[in-house]
């Protein structure tokens, strides 16, 4: 079984995932109430920082998608009968030995 995307295709989507992941860890955090205003809601790593990762993870992911890994050639004969006629010789030896 062949699969379409290549190792390398996974490894870079692993890679945006964990930012992604990395990305809203950094967006969360405790919220402000009615009763305690919290001043790190508004800080650069839930404002800046944190979405910022996970937009780049999100293109990461599409580049990890698109990519195009190295393609193995493969030689394609013009017919079965060349196939058949290259193994009845590899046949008829080994009854004759």
């Amino acid at each position: 079984m062949r699969l379409c995307l290549g190792k390398i295709n996974f490894i870079i989507m692993g890679v945006a995932a964990l930012m992604i992941i990395v990305g809203f860890i950094m967006t969360g955090g405790a919220a402000s109430t009615p009763d305690h205003f919290n001043p790190d809601v508004f800080s650069d790593t839930r404002v800046v920082y944190g979405p910022n990762i996970c937009f780049l993870g999100y293109i990461l992911m599409i580049v990890g998608i698109c990519v195009k890994g190295p393609r193995r050639q493969v030689e394609v004969t013009e017919s079965a009968e060349e196939n058949e006629a290259a193994e009845q010789p590899a046949e008829a030896e080994g009854a004759q030995n």
